[in-house]
């Protein structure tokens, strides 16, 4: 009878695929026994316990195992994120963790290229976010946030996520574009729009075959929006290149000038794929940043009043700058940086990893470790008065040759719209009670949208 049955041995076991037994001879570091199904549902409906828990149990460097994914080692220790991020780009590739984003940023985007190609392009596109530059759409920025912000209801309770999405996506197509109104705007703001919650839905992580069946469904629906939105930006591309003299701080008109190291300049397919990344990268991460700041600032009284005297003052950047800080720390958008692919033997913090496994910089656990920052779970911008944040322990944009290079921009972003609401508006929480985080695919926002409440100052 003993050869009858459920397996008894080892290697039965291993044979039938048991996860708490064929793990336990893994060279990867420890994690999660539990079936990758149960773990996806963790990651995905719990995302920041997740993570703490699994920290509490194995410790700053963990491996993670989600559904039809190869092994994904979760890193926390800053000289590990360094030596993650230093890496050499023909070791680590870092495009292929981006890979799902490619049917909305397309095959050009400096989001999904590696090696020599990435480095290529983002040479082309860095200029665009040059100091003198960002400097130029500052007026811009401001002026489409007065306008944003006297359109919103005094008075009631509302979300604030969905109105720091429009106020971003018009700021992005300004600084984009120079577009300000007309029909071109409004339909690539649509267009924009519902690509991105096609791109927010776990409908986009599933395999291509998977998502259309019989050609229907929101797959479908997406092509056909996608179609509209390269037709308005294509059409952008070829009027600015009638019009080579217009100049400009728009990036668009960065892009165009911008030249190969042959003295070829961009395609327009190169251009596209950029301009539609910066579209994408530059608007919704920014909107879940201000949204996530409205959340803690109006829970945190202290902060919020010298903020406002800071602001009220005129002198206020040092505070106002601070305190973006430590929301890019506190409440991270992005939980990671992007992953990086395993494809060459490496090691780091003195374990060997081998190709088809992912290195995960992990935004959140360092940025809330209690080593690195004192009461890591607590509101305080003063911790950035006195110092810059850590290279490889303050990651919101994450590092290394991928750091995000529309950084700058979104800071200054969410530097205009927090003085210009703080200036002319009192912001109070909808509701008593920090809001839960909630996963937005490959993002995280406040469970009820940050719900607040806004008044006049002059009549508050």
């Amino acid at each position: 009878m003993r050869g009858r049955g459920r397996p008894a041995s080892r290697r039965a076991a291993a044979r039938y695929g048991d996860p708490m037994i064929t793990r336990r001879n893994d060279s990867l570091p420890p994690g999660p026994r539990l079936p990758s199904a149960i773990q996806t549902v963790g990651w995905w409906t719990r995302p920041t316990g997740f993570l703490e828990r699994c920290r509490r149990l194995y410790g700053k460097r963990f491996t993670i195992r989600l559904s039809a994914q190869d092994p994904f080692v979760m890193i926390s220790d800053p000289d590990e994120i360094k030596q993650v991020f230093t890496a050499p780009p023909d070791v680590l590739y870092p495009g292929e963790g981006a890979r799902i984003l490619e049917p909305i940023v397309g095959p050009n985007s400096i989001l999904l290229l590696d090696e020599g190609a990435h480095m290529a392009q983002k040479k082309l596109v860095l200029p665009a976010f040059h100091g003198e530059r960002m400097k130029g759409l500052e007026p811009m920025i401001t002026e489409v946030t007065r306008a944003q912000i006297e359109s919103w209801p005094r008075g009631e309770l509302m979300a604030m996520h969905p109105r720091m999405q429009a106020l971003t996506m018009d700021v992005i197509l300004a600084a984009v574009f120079g577009l300000r109104s007309g029909d071109r705007l409004t339909e690539l703001r649509l267009a924009l729009t519902e690509m991105l919650e096609f791109g927010l839905s776990p409908l986009s992580l599933l395999p291509p075959a998977q998502r259309a069946p019989f050609g229907l469904g929101p797959w479908a629906k997406f092509i056909k929006v996608r179609a509209r939105a390269d037709e308005l930006i294509y059409a952008e591309i070829d009027d600015r290149r009638q019009r080579p003299d217009a100049g400009g701080s728009e990036i668009i008109a960065s892009l165009i000038e911008a030249r190969h190291e042959d003295g070829s300049p961009m395609s327009d397919e190169e251009i596209h794929d950029e301009l539609l990344t910066l579209l994408v990268a530059g608007h919704e991460t920014t909107a879940t940043e201000l949204a996530w700041a409205l959340e803690r600032l109006t829970r945190e009284p202290e902060v919020m009043a010298k903020l406002i005297s800071a602001v009220d003052e005129g002198d206020g950047e040092p505070y106002l700058t601070a305190t973006i800080r430590e929301i890019l720390r506190h409440r991270p958008v992005l939980l990671n940086a992007a992953p990086r692919t395993v494809k060459k033997a490496i090691e780091v913090g003195g374990v060997r990893y081998e190709p088809r496994v992912h290195l995960v910089a992990s935004a959140w656990l360092v940025q809330h470790d209690p080593d690195i920052y004192p009461e890591p779970y607590a509101f305080r911008p003063e911790r950035f008065l006195d110092s810059d944040p850590g290279t490889y322990d303050w990651i919101p944009f994450g590092g290394g040759r991928r750091r995000c290079i529309g950084a700058s921009f979104a800071q200054m972003e969410m530097a205009v719209v927090l003085r210009e609401l703080l200036r002319s508006t009192e912001v109070t929480a909808g509701a008593d009670g920090a809001e839960f985080t909630i996963r937005r695919a490959i993002t995280v926002t406040p469970g009820r949208g940050a719900e607040t409440v806004l008044a006049d100052r002059a009549t508050a």
